[in-house]
Parts: C-alpha cells; structure tokens; sequence
C-alpha cells in the first residue's frame, strides 16, 4: 500500500522534527531512525521535548539535559530536555519582579497564565533553539532528530512583533495560557534564526506520525496544514502501526485489518499529498536498541513463546461497573476525558445509554467535529430518557473571540489586536469556549444527569477560577466569567455531584498523559473517580502472534494504571465491530 519507512533509503536533512498526537509512537519512531542513521557512520543527537517521554525507557539508558552516548550504539547521543523545569524558570522571570507590588489574585492569575501547555511548549522551544542556532551543533553532528515539533501556533505567535513588548503584561481577556513574553525580549534574533532554519527545506524535515484511524490522521492534516502556512513544507508521512496481514479465522484480527484499511480511505484529501510510507505493526515492545535495529531491517515475526499471559492475569471490571457506580451514587455531572483517539465519545455514549437503562434521565452532549455522536447513534431510536446534543466548535469558539475582541481589543494598534488575534488561536481559547457552553447545557439540565464528551484540563479550570478572582481585584478587567461557569466550577468540585472518567489505552503514552492529565485536575481540586483502559487487546481472545505480542506488552501498563494511578479502575477489550447505534451500545455494557 505505502513503501516502507527506511532511513537507509532515503535522504534526510540535517534536522528531522517527530510530530504527532500522543500514543502514535513518535518516540520509537525517532529512536528507531536515529539508531538506523547512526549505525550508517552518522553522528546523531537525539533529543526529546517531551514531558511525559519515555525517551531513556526506550533506549535503556538514564539521560539529563545534556548529550550523552548510548553505549550500545556508536556515534549516537540523546538528551532528555524537561521543559517543565524551562517553563518553572520562565513563569519565576515573568512573575518575580512583580511579587510584593501586586496583589495575590492578581500573581496567581499570571501564573496560571504560564501553566498551560503552550507556555510548556514555548520553554521547550527556547531549549532547542540553542540546538537549531548554534554552528557547533552543525558542525558536530550529521543528524539533529527531534521528538516532538513546536505547533503552528508557537512558531506564528513568536513571528508577530508584538509578542516582544511586554503586551500581555496588560492584556486582561484572560484567554491566554502563553502569559506575558516581555523578559524574552534578548532572545528574538536567537527566534527568529531558529524558525528560519526550521523553513529551510534543506536543513530541516517535519516527520508527521499518524496511526491508521481517523482521529490520528485527522491530528496529523491539521499539523501538516498549520506549519505549511509558515513556511515549513519539506514533510513526510509515516502511517505507523499497520497490520500487514490478517488471520481469516481470527476475528480480532480480521476486524483489526479491515478497520484500519477503512481508516485510510478516509484520509485527508490535503494529507494524501505528503510523501507517505508505512511502518508495520510488530508483536514486540519497541524498547531497547535490538528492537528498535530489528523494526528497519527485518520484518519476521518474533515467534511468541511468552505464557505471562495466562500467568499471574489482571482482573478488571468493565463499563458496567462504573455505570452501575454513577447510579448508586446518583452522580449529576459525568465527563469523560483523555487524548484525542482513546474512544472518550464511545465511552460517554455507552455510559449515557447505561444510566438510562437504569432509570435515569440522562442528557450527553459532545464537541466532536466529526459528529461522531450522531454516528455512534445513527439510525437508531433512543431509549426515552435520554437526549442528545451536540456543540459546535467553531461556532462557539468565534463567539468567544468576537466578544474578547469587542472588548480587550478596543483601543489596541494595529500590532497590539494582530497579537490578541493569535493569541486568541492558543488551545486554552478553544477549552474556556467550550467550557462556557458546557456550563450552559448543565445550567438548562438540573433534573437530568450530564454527559460531557471531552473537558477541559485542570490549567484551564484553573484560568477560569483565578481569572474570577483577578476580576473581584482588578476592576479594570474587561472579560467577564459567566454565572453559568461560576456555578460549574465549584459543582465540579464537589465529589458528591461529578464523575470524571479518564480513558486512556494500555500503551506509555497516552497512560503518560493521561497520569499527567490526573495531576491538572488535582491541581484545580478535581478528583478523578474512574479510569478507564479502552481497546485492549490483553482483554481479547485473539490468537493472532502479533496481535497477541502486542497484548503481552499491555500487562505493564494495566498494573501501572490499576496499581498506581486510578483510584478505580475497568478495562473494555478491543472489540471486533463498532457498537453504533442504542441497542448495540446496550450490548457493549452488560
């Protein structure tokens, strides 16, 4: 279908950038390629910007923020930059000088307005700039990989003049989880030479990582599009994880297949213009140097020989049970969270439909774009407790920024609103939209119990909360936090009335991030009742080798997940059809 992904064969610039959402194997994907590269006689410097990386898991070797040698593998050096150190430092630069001639509400606002990922994001930027800028580093070493690229929206914020004068310092909207760049005023050319080599075609390739599913294809697209509006538009695709071939009478995997062959039908008609190659779906956990050499040089199955399988098993509940949970406890506030492609709308639907079954008048409600909703419930009659809307994004977002605009923007140069406008395309914008109309869903259904497909993150509850106390402080402010949200903050708060449910899959990443996500909402005094591991193929029957490898891998992240981070905890194995519409969704949780 695709040629397969091999450094070996293909010439590659100096810089090569891995980007993709979470879980879809950069990291082995990166490791795999630097290890390949450098057994070629390449000197190579791996680096990792990611917060959650598992960069020295994979190469089994402990790594700081300075280039160390694998020992295993010649000519090749990796470091691990923590950018929440970088982003600790920025929020203390930003916030110091001001710490005893402001009042508290007013500090907790900006620090929280460095607390979001982009501010994270930013650091990180800061750390590799160095890398990008710096002759030395050139000179030194043939290949420069990265795990983990900078948005679109990063690299356009840092292009605009106004990000350099301070103008956040005075911005009151409240919508910004960049915060205040003045005290990186000295660093603009160091910028401005780093986002020019990443546009250089010759010294810089963007590497887009995408499994084969909707979601991660579609993540990938809008990657691809947002850095192609910069400048950055020497890209490659790799659609990892693709299952070669099926076993006919092992319906896991034959669902397995067809369902990702499925999945590239739909790819984005922009995204089939990127130069694509496939890497293929291995039994075996991409860790350790043997490994990552064995994804690029052969692609014969390890023989699986492992029993631990049936040694010493996991046993988890399923959905039933926190459905049967919600009910007793006659929770009115359900959320279901997690990265993008873990199956929150499937598990929100499923729950929605459960809690009906049982009596309960149930509301669910979703942002998703693709309306996944409507299909997950197509052509089928609803039980009669529940109902179903859904809220645009696009629409509600728009709202958002026209009323920031119509009121932080008054006045403002033509610099000043340039700003304001890009900063209104942080992540943070989307999520305190969305929030404020999730808020009016809840207000309008207080006799019914509420099902939210995704939620925002504890930083962005957060914002929302001392951006309420700033404008009790500061009358000046000129963004007004609804009654609606003022009353859904401490709702959320309160055990008694909501339900978080994470889901995530048993694989590092999203249980990284998910692990990550938990700490947020700890932060803004949410406590998550129930995780929950989607797809598993540990909870499957399939006799297929690779799938059935693979599954052997999933036993470390479901202890990890059970033992230490969820305070309850079920498992859904992954299912051989798609449960569309309220009978088969019934099906899915008894």
């Amino acid at each position: 279908m695709y040629p397969v992904f091999n450094p070996n064969q293909i010439a590659l610039t100096p810089f090569l950038f891995f980007t993709g959402k979470g879980g879809v194997g950069k990291t082995s994907t990166a490791c795999a390629t630097a290890v390949s590269l450098a057994d070629q006689g390449k000197k190579v410097l791996l680096v990792s910007t990611d917060p959650a990386s598992n960069l020295q898991d994979v190469l089994d070797v402990e790594l700081t923020n300075d280039p160390v040698a694998i020992p295993s593998v010649n000519n090749l050096f990796a470091c691990n930059i923590d950018p929440e150190a970088s982003a600790k430092t920025y929020r203390e630069q930003v916030v110091g000088p001001y710490r005893g001639k402001l009042p508290d509400a007013v500090l907790a606002t900006m620090e929280e307005q460095l607390s979001g990922a982009c501010t994270v994001e930013i650091a990180a930027f800061d750390e590799f700039s160095h890398l990008l800028s710096d002759e030395d580093v050139l000179n030194q070493y043939d290949h420069v990989l990265f795990d983990t690229a900078p948005t679109g929206h990063t690299l356009r914020l840092l292009q605009l003049p106004t990000a350099w004068t301070g103008f956040l310092e005075e911005s009151t909207h409240g919508a910004s989880c960049l915060g205040p760049l003045s005290g990186l005023g000295e660093k603009k050319e160091l910028y401005a030479k780093a986002v020019g080599s990443l546009s250089n075609p010759e010294k810089t390739t963007l590497i887009l990582v995408s499994r084969p599913d909707v979601s991660s294809l579609v993540e990938a697209n809008r990657a691809s599009s947002e850095l192609k509006d910069i400048g950055i538009e020497n890209q490659i695709l790799i659609i990892n994880g693709l299952l070669q071939s099926h076993r006919s009478e092992d319906k896991v995997s034959t669902a397995f297949y067809e369902r990702q062959r499925r999945a590239l039908k739909e790819t984005p008609d922009a995204l089939k213009q990127v130069v694509t190659f496939s890497l293929p779906f291995v039994s075996y956990s991409l860790t350790g140097v043997d490994n990552l050499r064995h994804l690029f040089s052969s692609y014969t199955i390890t023989v699986f020989e492992d029993d631990s399988l049936s040694t010493d098993p996991i046993q988890l509940p399923g959905l039933n049970k926190v459905i049967a949970d919600f009910s007793s406890k006659n929770i009115r506030v359900i959320f279901t969270m997690g990265k993008g492609g873990v199956g929150k709308t499937s598990i929100a639907s499923a729950i929605a439909v459960g809690l009906s079954e049982k009596g309960h008048r149930v509301h669910l409600t979703t942002t998703d774009p693709a309306a996944h909703l409507a299909y997950a419930f197509e052509g089928s009659v609803l039980g009669e407790n529940l109902t179903i809307s859904s809220i645009n994004p696009e629409i509600e977002v728009e709202k958002y920024k026209q009323e920031v605009l119509s009121t932080a923007g008054e006045g403002l140069d033509e610099e000043g609103l340039a700003y304001l406008k890009e900063d209104l395309e942080s992540p943070c914008t989307e999520e305190i939209a969305l929030f404020r109309a999730f808020a009016e869903v809840v207000e309008k259904s207080e006799n019914e119990i509420v099902v939210i497909d995704t939620a925002p993150t504890g930083h962005t509850l957060l914002l929302l909360d001392s951006t309420e106390a700033y404008h009790k402080e500061m009358s000046r402010s000129t963004g007004d936090v609804p009654e609606s949200v003022k009353k859904l903050l401490p709702r959320l708060r309160n055990p008694e009335e909501t339900g978080v449910v994470i889901v995530t899959l048993a694989e590092a990443t999203p249980v990284l991030e998910a692990a990550r996500l938990q700490e947020d909402l700890k932060r803004a005094q949410i406590d998550p009742k129930w995780w929950v591991i989607n797809q598993s193929l540990y909870a499957t029957d399939t006799a297929d080798p690779i799938l059935k490898g693979r599954a052997v891998s999933e036993k470390q992240w479901i202890k990890k997940v059970s033992e230490e981070f969820a305070p309850r905890c079920a498992i859904i194995p992954w299912l051989h059809e798609e449960k569309i519409g309220y009978n088969k969704l019934k099906e899915f949780i008894l």
